[in-house]
């Protein structure tokens, strides 16, 4: 497969700026996979989708203030953006502008944090220190600004704080959003419960990696990068639970599939703590997942080739067409879909 096969034209005024005004208010896209009948609803909708039993998957990532803006001591500006922390002091990160960063190199960041390069990676990551007490949640906490995508042409604010993060988030660790998990608020979990909708959580620490294009020309010369996923017995148990009544096992997000069928890769969904790289491409064989909640992804990247494994290539892409002419919203702060498996998914 070419990787230009994931091609799709989209006018730049439907990339979402800002998020809707409330959370639940957005649309949902449903496509049914089988048939690639497609129907425009409203997020509002979502419970009358989902039956008594069904199990909901939600990623609780929190995305960390990882953007922290800084200069050299001779004055240049410096941008750093925390892909991973690595305990109290060290972390993995990007930095702009990347060619003058060399190892023995300081940043000089708010509040007089210290920010040392001990090195470059060969993923062109940079490990730094901060000097000492330093506790890098705590201070990203303080001095970071929100990562939002490069896609989105404004600088963050104080709205983008809540907004860019699920009401559900608990673990710190994420430098994007699980942005189908953006569309849910309290009153809407609530009535998930009223209804008999089950849920469990799993944790994939959504990397920066995610918004990058993919560079090579056939699809299966591709590497994935590599993201922290955590998956408990609790959520084994409860995919387990949904399937053995015959119910659905529902992915919050293209991050919560990676997660699941991470888990699941020996052919039993077991818990795990470790890295994933699985890369999801059309022919891939879903063991765990049976409906895929997920925003519209940027063409030709890894996010659409997982949504056209699950529901078809020229499904998907169709779907896609129909959005643009319907003016739905994109990326990160859009609209959402409802997306059931084609057949062999």
């Amino acid at each position: 497969m070419r990787v230009s096969d994931f091609h799709y034209e989209l006018p730049q005024y439907l990339i979402a700026q800002r998020p809707a005004p409330i959370r639940s208010e957005s649309r949902l896209l449903v496509l049914d996979g089988m048939t690639g009948r497609l129907e425009d609803r409203r997020f509002a909708d979502l419970p009358q989708l989902l039956n008594p039993g069904d199990l909901l998957v939600f990623n609780d990532t929190r995305v960390m203030r990882a953007r922290l803006v800084g200069r050299r001591p001779s004055g240049g500006r410096v941008e750093i953006l925390i892909e991973r922390v690595m305990g109290d002091r060290r972390a993995l990160a990007h930095m702009q502008p990347a060619r003058t960063q060399k190892p023995g190199g300081t940043v000089l960041l708010d509040e007089g944090v210290i920010a040392h390069v001990l090195e470059r990676r060969p993923d062109d990551l940079f490990l730094l220190e901060f000097e000492a007490p330093c506790d890098l949640h705590e201070v990203m906490e303080r001095i970071g600004r929100v990562p939002l995508p490069p896609y989105i042409a404004r600088e963050d604010d104080a709205a983008d704080a809540e907004r860019y993060q699920t009401v559900y988030g608990r673990a710190p660790g994420a430098v994007a959003a699980p942005t189908a998990g953006l569309h849910f608020d309290d009153d809407m979990l609530a009535m998930f419960d009223a209804r008999g909708v089950r849920r469990a959580y799993v944790t994939l620490h959504v990397g920066a990696a995610t918004f990058q294009p993919v560079r090579t020309e056939h699809v299966e010369e591709h590497r994935m990068h590599c993201e922290y996923v955590e998956v408990t017995a609790d959520a084994c148990r409860a995919v387990e639970a949904a399937r053995a009544q015959g119910a659905r096992v529902v992915a919050v997000g293209t991050t919560s599939v990676r997660a699941l069928e991470s888990a699941a890769a020996g052919g039993r969904i077991m818990p795990m703590a470790c890295d994933t790289d699985l890369f999801i491409t059309p022919g891939y064989r879903f063991r765990v997942v049976d409906a895929l909640i997920t925003n519209f992804h940027l063409p030709e990247s890894t996010l659409l080739m997982l949504v056209c494994a699950f529901a078809g290539r020229e499904q998907v892409l169709n779907a896609y067409q129909h959005a643009v002419r319907q003016r739905y919203r994109f990326y990160s702060y859009g609209d959402a879909m409802f997306v059931t498996p084609a057949a062999g998914a």
